[in-house]
């Protein structure tokens, strides 16, 4: 299944053509400059995609590879893999649940679609495109008839205070509105709600390790179970 979808975001009040679509081999070069203009230093360089792993996203679940086009140039991106997930025994690294990004463990069974990565380059990020990306990662979810989306959020604004709280607190905080973070935050408006903190999740120096597990369940999946 290929994914496209044309569409005007805003720049202020001026309408701008973008297309959100399935990436391509052609697309890797593009890819890896929005990972480093992304997330620079001191997020690991070594966790930048390569082509290997690019390859595998597009050959292995081309549906969950989707980026978009602003005015005919890449600006973001978001990737994802199914697995089968187990509430009961939520705690994870990255490097487990995707395969250190290279999604080999790819379930086509699983109901569960798990972000890997999203990423919008920094000259564009005005404009919206990762709460257009996360809605149509939603879209995916729904077509195939998948139980969620789910994926390990970031909390890059805890070191600014971790040396007077814990991240517990901080996620209280957070949700509270007390705090606002980058990445919670920004999940928490495109729709999905928090499930567990998980600490040890990726090496990551702002938010300590930790990251926020959130989901966003299909409204439909009930109608699948019950054969409607």
């Amino acid at each position: 299944m290929s994914y496209r979808k044309e569409l005007y975001v805003f720049d202020g009040d001026r309408p701008v053509k973008a297309v959100i679509r399935t990436y391509r081999e052609a697309d890797f070069a593009g890819l890896i400059r929005i990972q480093q203009e992304s997330f620079p230093p001191p997020f690991p360089a070594e966790l930048w995609w390569n082509e290997e792993q690019l390859l595998n996203h597009v050959t292995r679940f081309p549906e969950g590879a989707l980026c978009v086009e602003v005015e005919g140039e890449l600006a973001a991106s978001m990737t994802g893999l199914r697995v089968r997930f187990d509430p009961q025994h939520a705690e994870h690294t990255w490097e487990e649940i995707t395969d250190s990004g290279y999604i080999r463990n790819h379930d086509p069974e699983g109901e569960t679609l798990y972000i890997v990565d999203i990423c919008v380059r920094p000259a564009y990020r005005k404009l919206g495109l990762g709460k257009w990306l996360m809605l149509s990662m939603y879209e995916v979810v729904v077509q195939l008839g998948l139980k969620r989306l789910l994926g390990g959020g970031r909390i890059p604004g805890y070191h600014r205070h971790a040396d007077s709280m814990s991240a517990e607190d901080y996620v209280e905080a957070v949700m509270a509105g007390r705090l606002k973070d980058p990445v919670m935050t920004f999940l928490l408006r495109c729709g999905r709600t928090p499930v567990k903190l998980i600490p040890g999740y990726l090496e990551d120096e702002e938010s300590r390790g930790y990251a926020m597990l959130m989901e966003w369940r299909n409204p439909f999946a009930h109608l699948s179970a019950n054969g409607r």
